[in-house]
């Protein structure tokens, strides 16, 4: 089940919106309850920062963890220290406490090789990125901002963004 973050106005509230002078002033799109996907993020102990801006909708199965997040398009952008990044328009897999199973979406260039990144765990402030053969870990706090496709986490300066290695790929 698909879950919507808007809910539509019905036409004669949109018209009163319009004509008031309060209309310039408020955003139009009434928001329900349902969380975002970066919100889903937090509440299994992870930053909103490992997706990138821009998440347009996600579906999620509780009882499995099974998830789909929809962005408006494949994203990529680079990090310094050579880490390059390759987000597809849907990215899957399977959502536990400290855990992101089974992703399928998510890429990263590793000197000459684009290779899947397929699991993430949080062990305490950092974070662990399995690609399978190889896994690498960060502190959790590059992940506290979201990047943005194209430019990273520096889009107003236009300059590539620093991000803290605790360790280089290694070995599983």
């Amino acid at each position: 089940m698909a879950l919507n973050r808007t809910t539509a106005i019905p036409i004669s509230l949109l018209l009163l919106l319009l004509q008031s002078a309060l209309a310039a002033s408020f955003p139009l799109t009434v928001s329900d309850d349902t969380p975002s996907a970066y919100e889903v993020l937090q509440g299994y102990n992870f930053p909103v920062g490992i997706l990138p801006k821009g998440v347009l909708k996600y579906d999620l199965d509780e009882s499995t963890g099974r998830f789909h997040a929809y962005l408006d398009g494949s994203c990529s952008f680079s990090l310094e220290g050579s880490y390059q990044l390759k987000y597809k328009s849907t990215i899957s897999g399977i959502i536990s406490n400290n855990k992101l199973t089974d992703l399928s979406g998510i890429s990263v260039k590793v000197f000459f090789l684009w290779l899947n990144i397929v699991e993430v765990t949080r062990d305490d402030d950092e974070l662990g990125f399995s690609v399978g053969i190889a896994s690498a870990s960060f502190p959790i706090d590059n992940f506290y901002e979201c990047p943005q496709c194209g430019c990273g986490l520096d889009c107003l300066n236009g300059k590539v963004s620093k991000l803290r290695v605790k360790s280089s790929f290694a070995s599983i």
